[in-house]
């Protein structure tokens, strides 16, 4: 028996097997969850590509977290694979490499801060709002964060992101705990991702974990995270929300 035995859990934003969303997708398969993924665009070529490697493979719908009429046809759609849902993982952020980040904090035009915000932090709200039709008694959404508690060199618009990430799931813990739905973060270390490649130098995160990091890092260790938001999916946090849980090696908690 596994974790998330007789569960239906959404994960969006899959992309690449070198990355958490599909580790959470493996790893809540095989802790007995039947899994939806997602992704949209030309992305989804890709997507289904890497999926066939899952065992079952799990359907792959497409939602565009920006596109009001995707979101509000999310429920008919998954209820052509699911009759209903016991958790959401959102692992969907993004911000444009060219003006965004490094240095280009002070001069970001507004139109690429609105869209960073929108897909990395609005969706949060977004996207589970469209899921909530389906969810049961009880429901666990669970994000992926970078934490931002300060700033950091090259981060730029998607660290004012994370951080409005993090509000966001606070207040929809606050709003949907009531009605049994649990709001969570996995705030993860830097990992060899498709999106932190994307980011103009990333590297300088590996070098701090690797001096900081009491337990050490590994930037292709995505299980990790992985297994912490399927633990969050599961019934074994039952009166957490609102939480912030940090799969870092414990820099989080260093000093300099």
């Amino acid at each position: 028996m596994g974790i998330l035995d007789g569960k239906t859990i959404l994960v969006a934003g899959v992309t690449m097997n070198t990355s958490i969303a599909y580790s959470v997708a493996r790893i809540a398969a095989e802790q007995g969850a039947k899994v939806v993924v997602s992704n949209f665009g030309r992305a989804m070529s890709l997507t289904n590509r890497v999926i066939q490697k899952l065992d079952p493979v799990p359907p792959l719908i497409e939602v565009d977290v920006t596109d009001p009429e995707h979101l509000a046809s999310l429920p008919d759609r998954l209820s052509e694979h699911v009759d209903h849902l016991d958790g959401v993982v959102h692992s969907i952020a993004y911000a444009n490499p060219e003006t965004a980040f490094a240095d280009g904090f002070l001069t970001t035009e507004w139109a690429d801060v609105a869209q960073s915000l929108q897909v990395s932090a609005y969706s949060l709200a977004s996207l589970t709002m469209a899921c909530k039709p389906l969810f049961s008694d009880s429901a666990s959404v669970v994000g992926l964060d970078f934490d931002n508690q300060v700033s950091w060199p090259v981060y730029g618009w998607m660290g004012v992101s994370k951080s409005t990430l993090q509000s966001v799931s606070r207040y929809l813990a606050r709003y949907l705990g009531p009605e049994g739905v649990r709001v969570n973060l996995v705030a993860a270390g830097p990992l060899d991702t498709l999106a932190k490649r994307a980011i103009p130098g990333s590297e300088t995160f590996n070098e701090v974990w690797a001096d900081r990091a009491p337990l050490g890092w590994d930037t292709k260790d995505y299980d990790a995270a992985g297994k912490a938001v399927v633990a969050l999916l599961s019934d074994w946090f039952p009166r957490t929300t609102g939480e912030i849980v940090h799969v870092d090696g414990g820099m989080h908690s260093t000093g300099a």
